[in-house]
């Protein structure tokens, strides 16, 4: 497979592609619809899944994981090229891949593209340039990928979005118990920003704030014993994590 980055497209580089269809009308495929209209790309879809996708220059994949072997089977001759826009399948039974790294809403502006990294890759090299193309017509960040890593690269998106979605429903769960009448969320959400934004602009290490990081082990011991009582459930979640902050302290020390 060659390596996607000899073969970017410079800002404004001549297009090699007028009309994409989209397969799919979940999140992923509503947005990169309306964004590839807005910059000037005749866009047929989405279509459901399914459907016989349109012919076009191009067709792209937007659709779960377990779905893009049929999905691309039924898309087989009815275009030129044929991607997917999955972080953790490879390339197997597709032309080219390109994964937004950004959560995405169905409500969401193109605008929400602009700026954010994405993963390309391609089986050819005419394919990794229209990987590219895509990408940068929508103003995001292309890196190559390849297909060895693909699960490593996903794992890192679901630390940094799925499982933080799941860290604050933890923390929602706690502060609902022990301030029943406040909005969890409301308060929790400022802290949740300013914490993500040391990190981005320090580094974990020195965004690392709390009992573990000053090594007060007795609060640790009191916080886990509040957690048992109310939502025992949370108890292993918490140990995981609490070990795994440790492990985060003393590499700051």
């Amino acid at each position: 497979m060659p390596d996607p980055s000899q073969y970017q497209h410079p800002p404004g580089a001549h297009r090699t592609i007028a009309d994409v269809g989209i397969v799919g009308g979940g999140r992923v495929g509503t947005v990169l619809a309306r964004a590839l209209s807005t910059v000037g790309y005749r866009v047929l879809g989405p279509s459901g899944r399914g459907e016989m996708p349109p012919a076009a220059d191009i067709i792209l994949l937007c659709v779960p994981d377990r779905e893009i072997p049929g999905a691309a089977a039924a898309a087989a001759g009815r275009a030129r090229l044929v991607g997917h826009t999955s972080g953790a399948t490879p390339l197997d039974h597709v032309d080219f891949g390109t994964h937004p790294l950004q959560t995405i809403r169905a409500d969401d502006e193109p605008a929400v593209l602009a700026g954010v990294g994405c993963a390309v890759a391609g089986r050819t090299p005419d394919a990794v340039a229209v990987a590219y193309e895509l990408t940068e017509a929508l103003r995001m960040r292309p890196f190559p990928i390849a297909d060895e890593h693909r699960a490593a690269y996903h794992a890192a998106a679901a630390f940094a979005s799925n499982f933080l979605v799941t860290l604050e429903a933890a923390a929602e769960r706690m502060l609902s118990v022990a301030v029943p009448d406040a909005d969890a969320r409301a308060l929790l959400a400022p802290l949740v920003r300013r914490t993500v934004e040391n990190w981005a602009a320090d580094g974990p290490e020195a965004a690392l704030t709390g009992p573990i990081a000053r090594g007060d082990e007795q609060t640790v011991a009191w916080q886990r014993a509040a957690v048992a009582a109310e939502a025992a459930e949370l108890i292993p979640l918490f140990d995981v994590l609490a070990d795994s902050t440790r492990a985060l302290a003393r590499r700051s020390r």
